[in-house]
């Protein structure tokens, strides 16, 4: 008979693995966000040209 405790801790192991494992990696990418220098972008309005009711 299978014994259901033992793979029942087995996967909770892998699970608090898994979990701290992604927390790290969001703990990085939060840490490199902050570290750079702010990114400016400029926007500017452009005309598009207008459609037509031409179908090629």
């Amino acid at each position: 008979m299978p014994d259901y405790r033992k793979m029942y801790f087995e996967l909770a192991a892998k699970v608090e693995d898994a979990v701290e494992l992604l927390v790290k990696a969001q703990q990085k990418g939060e840490n490199d966000y902050v570290d750079e220098s702010p990114v400016i972008t400029e926007f500017r309005i452009c005309e598009t040209p207008k459609k037509t009711n031409f179908h090629p």
